[in-house]
């Protein structure tokens, strides 16, 4: 007896008219076209690394852009490119909480016989905002460490700073993992 009625006491084969509406409105509005925001991309929000690599202003010029320290005298003992790489581990981008050497900013620490100490290094993006003072705060760390001599740090574009040349100890600190 229970099994030919439905919950509201009709018939299961008996159709009704409000049922049948009610599946027509629903593939009706199936077919109709979305509204332009349901068919858009989601936004976001753009990340702090994304702000940082934003052009802010002039591209620095490429070059010897700093120096510091002063020549060594003979028989001094020179420093060793751990030595350098350690002092450069103090210099941070104030915009990321990685330092620049884990960043991979510094290219090349070459160190001369006389003691003379050529860096070459980049920066997250061109217009990087610290741009202007970054290559003093390298040179000048780099001078800290006993056993150099003048420094001169050599700005580049070429090759271009990306992810993949920071340590996996900055990819840790920036949840890039």
């Amino acid at each position: 007896m229970w099994d030919a009625f439905n919950i509201f006491g009709r018939k299961k084969s008996e159709p009704v008219e409000e049922d049948i509406v009610a599946v027509k409105s629903e593939s009706e509005l199936l077919k109709q076209p979305q509204s332009s925001m349901e068919t858009q991309d989601p936004v976001y929000a753009p990340s702090p690394w994304d702000e940082h690599q934003a052009m802010d202003g002039d591209v620095p010029e490429t070059g010897v852009v700093a120096r510091a320290g002063n020549p060594l005298q003979p028989g001094t003992e020179l420093a060793s490119k751990e030595e350098i790489g350690e002092a450069l581990k103090t210099v941070y981008d104030p915009e990321i909480p990685v330092d620049i050497y884990e960043l991979g900013l510094i290219y090349e620490i070459n160190i001369e016989i006389n003691g003379d100490i050529k860096l070459v290094m980049t920066l997250t993006a061109p217009g990087c905002p610290v741009a202007g003072i970054l290559p003093q705060q390298v040179a000048d760390a780099a001078a800290s460490v006993e056993g150099t001599g003048e420094i001169e740090v050599t700005l580049v574009w070429d090759p271009p700073w990306d992810k993949e040349k920071m340590s996996e100890d900055a990819k840790l600190a920036l949840g890039m993992y």
